[in-house]
């Protein structure tokens, strides 16, 4: 089975959504250290490393300056390597809709210390969200990536991911992603999307973004390489598999058997682990699946595994549906259960939880003492989701819809409590819905008010950033400060407050550390 290029360029994301979707999004930019220098030499060209929810998390649970954090990563791995974040679009890295001039201020601030491949999507691929994030990417000299969202459901066929990507490019975008953050998109209908990009956009890269979490996306992966994706989104071991992404070593044994060439070394698999289970060890209290920790991979794979991956390549190559779906079976049950990985939990096809997600609930419930209502809350979850227009889930969708469920559970009433940013959704704060709202829903949400249905940045107030660091001149000591009170007022209060009393000296990025390569 031949595949459509010669070659495959992984993007290691150990450090940003594998922790992100395993862990609560814990680790500690000390932890990340450990790693980084590794990963370096391992020789991904692109490594995904912030942006998310690892902003928010450093401030509120590990007690680290994400820009300090950004600064860090850029020193160690000089011009050579390229950072990539994950961008909310005209939420940056938070949950609502900001105006334009915090939008084109921080994005020039991140760039500016070595954020040089933003990563920008909307969590209802509305366009109008991702306008001013290209248009500062682009004006800050750095690569303007936007990723659709992917979900199923009776709106989002071909034709919307399409139009979708049409309208990315009309905005400038680089490059484009398939952000696949539940693990939804089938083998067979991989093959149909990468192939409808790849005609219609020719000059755009296309990255594969695609979760473990169903048991497709190891498949998915290597329908890529097949279609002919230019990247591939991975983690590594203890990183990967799971709510994560594949692993690399998993795709390195099918790149070897197509003969393609790819960037990884595999020389640096076994300390690249050991590095990674350790951090995952002191990290237990935030792990979702504790008992789930893969076990290294060799580089050259056994007699039974190459075996196992020839078949499924042969099956995958058929296009048949059915051959496809014994190709998975292969891959999950006789290689990747095989290896350590935990056994595909076939519940979150229908509620359609990526994982950060899903660590996070879990993490929630159990401070609750209320961890075996899980079940019901992502039984609950399909059904709020379709009340709400059908809004892929993904951040802060994901998170609104999700405690939306959780309310309607724990309450035992259907939306006799709802949460105002549920409202808001439902309301077009957020921007247009894919699908028609609920009308018991918009009747319960709307309290007589009309639908807004401008560019949710149309209602978002600038902020005075001259006011607000004069409102705190003790607190604010540069650009990054003042950005990180803008975007999370609360958390960044609090951490400031105790940087000042230690008497902390920030590391900025030292010079030339900002140079993009």
């Amino acid at each position: 089975m031949a595949a459509t290029t010669k070659s495959i360029d992984f993007i290691d994301t150990s450090l940003r959504d594998g922790h992100q979707s395993l862990l609560a999004t814990r680790m500690s930019t000390e932890q990340a250290l450990r790693v980084l220098p590794l990963l370096k030499d391992a020789g991904y060209r692109i490594l995904e490393l912030w942006g998310g929810a690892t902003l928010d998390a450093a401030l509120r649970f590990t007690g680290d300056d994400p820009f300090e954090r950004l600064a860090r990563f850029r020193d160690v791995l000089g011009p050579n390597v390229q950072i990539r974040s994950l961008c909310r679009g005209q939420n940056l890295f938070g949950y609502n809709p900001y105006p334009d001039n915090l939008v084109e201020t921080f994005v020039r601030v991140a760039v500016g210390l070595g954020n040089d491949r933003v990563r920008t999507f909307d969590a209802l691929n509305d366009a109008r969200n991702l306008e001013t994030a290209v248009r500062a990417t682009k004006e800050a000299g750095a690569h303007a990536e936007v990723a659709m969202s992917y979900t199923t459901s009776p709106v989002h066929d071909l034709d919307h991911f399409l139009r979708f990507a049409s309208e990315a490019v009309e905005l400038g975008a680089d490059s484009l992603a398939i952000k696949d953050m539940a693990g939804l998109l089938h083998p067979m209908v991989a093959w149909e999307l990468i192939e409808g990009l790849k005609e219609r956009f020719p000059s755009h890269p296309i990255t594969l973004h695609t979760q473990t979490t169903n048991g497709l996306a190891n498949t998915t992966a290597v329908v890529g390489m097949l279609a002919g994706v230019d990247h591939i989104d991975v983690g590594h071991g203890p990183m990967a598999g799971g709510t994560a992404l594949p692993p690399v070593e998993l795709l390195q044994y099918f790149a070897d058997e197509l003969g393609l060439k790819t960037n990884v070394d595999r020389e640096l698999w076994a300390p690249i682990h050991a590095k990674l289970q350790e951090i995952r060890g002191e990290l237990k209290d935030s792990d979702a699946a504790p008992e789930a920790i893969a076990r290294p991979w060799p580089k050259t794979p056994t007699d039974a595994v190459r075996r196992a991956v020839g078949q499924a390549l042969e099956l995958i190559g058929s296009r048949d549906p059915e051959k496809t779906d014994r190709a998975m079976a292969i891959i999950e049950k006789e290689i990747m259960v095989g290896q350590g990985y935990p056994a595909t939990d076939e519940r979150q096809l229908a509620a359609q939880i990526p994982g950060g997600m899903l660590s996070n609930l879990h993490k929630q419930l159990k401070a609750q003492s209320a961890l075996d209502r899980l079940p019901e809350i992502i039984a609950a979850v399909p059904g709020v989701r379709e009340d709400a227009g059908w809004v892929p889930l993904v951040t802060p969708t994901s998170q609104i819809v999700g405690s939306q469920a959780a309310f309607n559970v724990l309450t035992g009433k259907r939306y006799g409590h709802v949460s105002r940013p549920f409202a808001n959704l439902v309301m077009g704060l957020y921007g247009r819905t894919p699908g028609p709202v609920s009308e018991e829903v918009l009747r319960i949400c709307s309290r007589g008010r009309e639908r807004f249905t401008e560019r949710p940045a149309t209602y978002a107030t600038p902020v005075d950033l001259d006011a607000l660091r004069q409102e705190h001149p003790d607190l604010i000591r540069g650009e990054t400060d003042l950005m990180l009170m803008a975007l999370f007022p609360g958390p960044a209060r609090e951490f400031l407050t105790r940087r000042r009393e230690s008497g902390e000296a920030k590391i900025t990025a030292s010079q030339g550390g900002a140079a993009r390569g």
